[in-house]
């Protein structure tokens, strides 16, 4: 497929750019390194790989604003200067890139936020202080500032944050807006503040590229209606923005917004709708993975520009891929967010799943070999994908080994899942990445010591065997493994899932679901999480809140540790799984005791008293145990091997673990 809207190109003020793709702004952490040398390259490998527009993460422009205490952001001469690095790096690099100002707000991780009013973020432990009118101006200024300091460090322009909940976002809506006075009541008055942002941050740059991006949807109560945003947009174009970028949701929202489980382009109608409002271009986000989503965007008259935020973490060449016909050769994004915003929220430097190098250009660096070796990998799970590829593609003479017909290992069983279609992708592309390298594929191919013997280096990456649970009864008929369920094994209405971690919750969404996956039906999906029309209701929740689909069967999710299951899933996604189940009617229990599995259920203690599940199925969910078959012989025989992935941890079904494992181990051989 070819993408005409996609690579053509666009003016955005004084500056043409080569195409329609931004990189929209990620929090990678990098600049808090203090490394600016990393900083640049991170962005310079993106320039390389020909995205039209990159936009840094939020630069704080205040202590009171960072998002944290010590979050970057342009405060002195020297930063001025560090800066400045980056920016060089990028134009030599081909590249454009602006500067995002993120102030935010009651969001700010520490005790001296301020906000609209005193209204403190359930998603912090610090109340905001209440502005007066000379701390407002201070805002403004500062802001105005750090615009004029970015131009100084060679950015060819900002991004001014005013969606997701930020500190302009918290003026503009009810929610958090209290206030009597010319910053508060009205709308006019509650849009004052970004409006005098933006008309003053355009004074201070001349004709550089000012990006305002704007709240579509908050998905919380008392949020902007739809005609609030038609007319914030008007004004924040006549006060001198070039382009305005579209944010989803506030952070505090009980609606997902950017996991695997929503849909692709789930929100990319109300931009649409946004266009013809106003005489600028306008970007779309959230949710786009693919050239040929974005083209179609494009192509349908949606937006004039598309941000994509992680699929340049996934594929820093994603562009270049694209224009070069090569579009089944780009990395996936499949916005797991293990590696990313699950870092970014735990303090964490940034990465992906997908590509361990992201955010680790300089760190995890992978060159020619001057002495291939003949490698033998056994297993083609991500470990052992991961590590058949870059040794490839370092010059190495490689042979794959599965037992399997296709690659992928448990990946396939996680593209089982609704809300796990993304995975599907990620198998694509390696199996088109195999195809493409020089690795030699034995698939249907049990590997033996013997035909190992001839390799200068043995990679071991044979995954997984699933734990017993220990239950008396457990070899009775109606007892399964997650793998034979998620394979398709009959199960029947009622179910006892032993283990509450990550596969536990999979399995239960697994069982609970019928039908359509809503992550492939945007309509359903929407109906499901409550997510309504913001030109029928202000913030966009529907009045009749969340609408899903009835179960197709009744699931007990158990654990024995005496805690709420799901404690320990992903920080940014855990909540998400949790109420998935809930509005299925999971009934999830912790400090179980298990008795018994008996012809008439699942005997169990719980909180000391006895009783019994009256359950058809029960699907053993107990972890698993590393799969070294292998090496007993291997050890014996006296050759040498190495060991990744799942079978040298095997903690839950970790992808991360095994992809980065996989690719370090190969890049040092």
């Amino acid at each position: 497929m070819t993408y005409p809207h996609l690579l053509s190109p666009i003016t955005l003020g004084a500056v043409t750019l080569p195409n329609r793709v931004m990189m929209g702004s990620m929090h990678t952490g990098l600049e808090e390194t203090g490394d600016w040398n990393r900083v640049a390259e991170f962005y310079a490998v993106r320039a390389r790989g020909g995205v039209g527009l990159m936009v840094t993460g939020g630069m704080a422009p205040n202590r009171e604003g960072g998002v944290f205490p010590g979050a970057a952001g342009l405060f002195t001469a020297q930063d001025i200067a560090n800066h400045r690095i980056v920016t060089d790096r990028v134009h030599d690099a081909g590249g454009r890139i602006a500067m995002q100002i993120l102030h935010a707000g009651r969001y700010a991780y520490g005790p001296e936020c301020v906000s609209a009013s005193a209204v403190k973020s359930p998603i912090s432990p610090f109340p905001p202080k209440e502005l007066d009118e000379d701390g407002i101006e201070k805002q403004i200024a500062d802001i105005v500032t750090a615009a004029a300091r970015a131009i100084e460090a060679g950015y060819d322009g900002v991004e001014v944050m005013g969606s997701e909940g930020y500190f302009l976002n918290q003026f503009l809506v009810t929610h958090v807006n209290r206030r009597t006075d010319r910053w508060g009541g009205s709308y006019e008055n509650r849009m004052r503040l970004p409006v005098e942002v933006v008309r003053r941050v355009r004074a201070a740059i001349g004709d550089a590229i000012l990006i305002y991006r704007i709240s579509l949807i908050d998905l919380i109560p008392d949020g902007s209606t739809w005609d609030e945003v038609v007319t914030l947009a008007k004004a924040i174009e006549a006060a001198g923005a070039s382009v305005l970028n579209t944010g989803i949701g506030w952070h505090e929202a009980r609606v997902p917004t950017i996991a695997t489980s929503v849909p692709r382009a789930a929100f990319a109608h109300l931009t649409g709708r946004l266009r013809p409002e106003v005489d600028i271009p306008v970007i779309t986000s959230n949710r786009i993975n693919t050239p040929d989503v974005a083209e179609g965007l494009l192509a349908g008259g949606q937006a004039d520009m598309v941000s994509m935020a992680r699929p340049f973490l996934a594929d820093p060449d994603f562009v270049a891929k694209a224009a070069a016909g090569r579009a089944a050769q780009i990395a996936p994004c499949i916005a797991c967010n293990q590696a990313c915003l699950d870092h970014t929220f735990s303090g964490k430097l940034t990465s992906c799943l997908v590509n361990p190098r992201a955010c680790h250009e300089t760190e995890l660096v992978i060159t020619p070999t001057d002495a291939p070796r003949r490698i033998a990998v056994v297993g083609a799970g991500p470990a052992g994908l991961s590590a058949a590829l870059t040794a490839a593609g370092r010059g190495h003479v490689v042979a794959l080994f599965d037992r399997a017909a296709r690659v992928g290992g448990q990946l396939h069983l996680a593209a089982s899942i609704p809300g796990k279609e993304e995975f599907r992708g990620l198998i694509d592309w390696f199996e088109a990445s195999i195809s493409a390298s020089t690795v030699e594929l034995r698939l249907n191919t049990e590997a033996t010591p013997e035909m190992l013997m001839g390799f200068d280096e043995v990679i071991l990456a044979t995954g997984i065997t699933p734990r017993h649970a220990g239950i008396a009864g457990e070899d009775l008929p109606q007892v399964l493994g997650y793998r034979d369920v998620l394979r398709g094994a009959p199960v029947g209405k009622r179910v006892a899932v032993v283990g509450a971690g990550g596969i536990g919750f999979d399995v239960a969404e697994f069982l609970t679901h019928h039908g359509i996956s809503p992550a492939l039906d945007p309509a359903l999906w929407r109906r499901e999480w409550g997510v309504g029309d913001p030109a029928q209701v202000a913030g966009g929740l529907a009045p009749e809140g969340p609408q899903p689909e009835a179960p197709a069967r009744q699931v007990w999710l158990l654990q024995r540790k005496p805690e709420k299951p799901g404690r320990k899933l992903g920080k940014t996604t855990g909540w998400i799984h949790r109420a998935t189940l809930q509005m299925k009617r999971v009934k999830m229990l912790g400090g179980v005791a298990y008795e018994a599995i008996t012809p008439e259920g699942l005997a169990v203690t719980l909180n000391g008293e006895p009783q019994v599940l009256p359950v058809d199925t029960v699907v053993i969910c107990a972890g698993q145990d590393p799969d070294r078959s292998l090496a007993p012989a291997l050890e014996a025989a006296g050759r040498a091997f190495h060991i990744i992935g799942g079978a040298d941890v095997a903690a839950e079904l970790d992808a991360k673990r095994a992809i980065d494992q996989g690719t370090r181990l190969a890049a040092r051989l």
